[in-house]
C-alpha cells in the first residue's frame, strides 16, 4: 500500500486506460475521485471497483474543457477527502485526417480536451499542492507527441504541447516539493485497438520490438509508481510506454 492515506483525481477515469489508473491507484492505497463525461454506467462500475478495494470512490461528471468545471472536481475532491496529493491528466479525444481534410472545429477539439483541459485542471490543483509543499502531476502523452503520425496533426499537437507544458510547469513548482512527470503510452489494448482488423495488426507488430500491443495496465503501473515515493527525486520526465516502438 505504497499510496496509503493519499488522494488522487484522474480525468477520463470511467474507461480504457484512465479506469485503468484509477483502479492501480486504489490498489496502492488511494482514494481516487475520477473524471466522466457521459458515461455513468461505466463510471459508477468503476466507482464500484474502486470501493471493493477498501477505498474511497468519487466519480464527477465534469467537462474537460471547462475551467468551471476543472474548479469544481477540485473542490469537490478536497471537501471529500481534505487533500490533493496525485492528479493524473488522461481525458483526450482524436479526430483523425489528413491535415488537408481537417476543419478548424476537429483541431480546436483535439486542443481543447487534449491539452487546454491539463492547463485547467492543473492550474486548479496546484494551489493546494502548493500550499502542502508536496503533490505528484502525472499527464498521459503519446509516443506520437515525439514522432509525429500522419492523419494525427491535431492529436500530435496536443501531446507534444502537454509535454512541453509539464516540462515547464517542473521547473516552476520543483521547489515546492511538486514533481511533474508525463507518461507516453505507445499503442495500447483500448476499444480503439479492438478494432483493429489482422493486418493492421501486424502492420502495427512489425514496428514494435517487443511484438505486442500493451494492456492499459501497464500503462497503470507507470503512473502508480510516478505516484509513490519511489519517484520523489523523478521530474520534468517523459516515460514512454511503448515495447520499444520509438527508440
Amino acid at each position: 500500500m505504497t499510496l496509503s492515506g493519499q488522494s488522487a483525481i484522474v480525468t477520463g477515469g470511467s474507461r480504457g486506460i484512465g479506469r485503468s489508473i484509477a483502479l492501480r491507484l486504489a490498489v496502492d492505497g488511494a482514494d481516487v475521485a475520477f473524471t466522466y463525461i457521459s458515461n455513468e454506467a461505466a463510471a459508477l462500475d468503476t466507482a464500484r471497483e474502486i470501493e471493493i478495494l477498501g477505498r474511497k470512490a468519487l466519480p464527477i461528471k465534469a467537462n474537460a474543457t471547462s475551467a468551471a468545471d476543472a474548479q469544481v472536481v477540485v473542490e469537490t475532491a478536497l471537501a471529500t477527502f481534505g487533500k490533493i496529493d496525485i492528479l493524473v491528466n488522461n481525458a483526450g479525444i482524436t479526430k483523425d485526417t489528413l491535415l488537408m481534410r481537417m476543419s478548424e472545429e476537429d483541431w480546436d477539439a483535439v486542443l481543447d480536451t487534449n491539452l487546454k483541459s491539463v492547463f485547467l485542471l492543473t492550474k486548479a490543483a496546484i494551489r493546494p499542492m502548493m500550499s502542502a509543499k508536496r503533490g505528484k502531476i502525472i499527464t498521459i502523452s503519446s509516443v506520437v507527441g515525439l514522432v509525429g503520425n500522419p492523419g494525427q496533426a491535431n492529436y500530435c499537437a496536443s501531446k507534444a504541447g502537454v509535454i512541453g507544458f509539464s516540462k515547464s510547469l517542473a521547473k516552476e513548482v520543483g521547489s515546492r516539493g511538486i514533481t511533474v512527470n508525463v507518461v507516453a503510452p505507445g499503442y495500447i489494448e483500448t476499444d480503439m485497438t479492438e478494432k483493429l482488423n489482422e493486418a493492421q495488426r501486424k502492420a502495427i507488430m512489425d514496428i514494435i520490438p517487443l511484438k505486442r500491443i500493451a494492456k492499459p495496465q501497464e500503462v497503470a503501473a507507470v503512473v502508480a509508481f510516478l505516484s509513490s515515493k519511489d519517484a520523489d527525486y523523478i521530474t520534468g520526465e517523459v516515460i514512454k510506454v511503448d515495447g520499444g516502438m520509438a527508440m
